[in-house]
């Protein structure tokens, strides 16, 4: 007779390979997911307001005379607000700016004579975003203006030299600002932090409860689990071995959507990435579970399939996989902890979004084994190898 753990790797692999050969697990797995990832992360990208990002850089066309000191501070404070600067050569290369700022040709002799001048700003851009643009360009030009008043007092001629001594002077009087939040968080994630996260979490959910357990219905149907319960294998080792593929399912499923994540959409998955995985391993062992238990009691693949579609769009959408969690009312967030997909998002958000340790996560990790375990337990002692 086979060994216990032999047998169940034996029949893992198979079950893992055949729902790899199917094109609708692997529509599922590897192209919808990078799909959902592009289009919730740009149309969410807002969620978490104004943050600025030391690597995204905007693109601003910024049109001055080449000679002039008091141009250059401002185009220097530009940049320092995550602005790329560039000089058109033509005026009609303008219109391929979606932001354009120009300058007086006199500014910098008119300013220095006391007299009032205005920098002309242009976007194509509406709602937040423009507002946002507007207060950095101020924000850049009040600078400059600040650092025109040092040099006068100090009776310092306003050259390059002297605008970039005093950028890089040290402040006597620095402001640290943070999100004020019972938690101590310090961010409510948007864009890219929450999509690929929540995608990920979700479809893992969808893929499980309708491939893995659809699989399980059809091999019931067309009498092959019979086949395994006549072999000299146990009835644990075969509850195992099925547990194992849907489990080596989502774990591929997860593997690839971090990477996709972090190659294609530049997500930072944090300083604890084991804990990280370890948080999404169990969150995969627990869906294996609630698969197997959806496999042995559905009556056919039309109503798993129904009932896996549902519980993955209803508990993405509770969960917090479709919007940060932290922006709706308190007893939402309070319902999402009762719920797989808020257990997954809320350990995420605590190890990517906020900065905590892994020991933070330590109960979602353990509440998800003890998930899996129950629940299979359960499926062992009431597997049906016949309808």
């Amino acid at each position: 007779m086979p060994g216990f753990f032999s047998s169940a790797w034996t029949i893992a692999s198979q079950d893992l390979f055949c729902m790899l050969r199917q094109k609708e697990t692997l529509l599922w797995t590897f192209l919808m997911p990078g799909l959902f990832f592009w289009f919730i992360g740009t149309v969410t990208g807002g969620f978490g307001g104004m943050q600025a990002d030391p690597e995204r850089k905007d693109a601003l066309a910024f049109v001055h005379a080449d000679d002039d000191p008091v141009a250059a501070a401002i185009a220097a404070r530009l940049e320092a607000s995550n602005y790329r600067l560039y000089t058109p050569g033509e005026e009609y290369e303008l219109e391929d700016f979606s932001r354009r700022l120009i300058a007086p040709d006199d500014l910098g002799g008119s300013v220095l004579d006391g007299q009032q001048r205005t920098l002309r700003f242009g976007t194509s851009i509406e709602g937040p975003t423009a507002a946002y643009d507007m207060f950095r360009i101020q924000r850049a030009t009040l600078q400059t203006l600040a650092d025109l008043a040092l040099l006068e007092a100090a009776d310092t001629p306003p050259t390059a030299e002297a605008f970039k001594a005093l950028r890089e002077r040290k402040p006597t009087l620095s402001m640290t600002t943070r999100r004020a939040r019972s938690d101590g968080s310090q961010r409510v994630p948007s864009g890219f932090e929450q999509a690929v996260p929540g995608t990920m979490v979700m479809f893992t959910l969808v893929i499980l409860l309708t491939a893995g357990a659809t699989q399980l219905l059809t091999e019931r149907r067309e009498g092959l689990l019979r086949r395994l319960a006549s072999a000299p294998i146990s009835r644990g080792s075969v509850v195992l071995g099925k547990w194992g593929g849907k489990f080596g399912l989502a774990l591929v499923q997860i593997a690839f959507a971090m990477l996709l994540g972090r190659l294609a959409f530049g997500v930072h998955w944090g300083p604890h990435l084991f804990t990280v995985f370890a948080l999404m391993a169990s969150y995969a062992a627990f869906l294996a579970s609630c698969a197997l238990l959806l496999g042995n009691f559905a009556t056919s693949e039309g109503q798993a399939t129904a009932l896996g579609v549902l519980a993955g769009n209803v508990l993405g959408a509770l969960g917090g996989c479709w919007w940060p969690v932290e922006i709706t009312p308190e007893f939402m967030q309070k319902l999402a902890l009762f719920l797989p997909t808020g257990w997954a998002m809320d350990g995420l958000h605590k190890l990517l979004s906020f900065g905590m340790e892994p020991a933070s996560v330590l109960p979602h990790v353990t509440g998800m084994l003890a998930g899996a375990l129950l629940l299979g337990a359960g499926v062992r002692r009431w597997f049906k190898f016949a309808s």
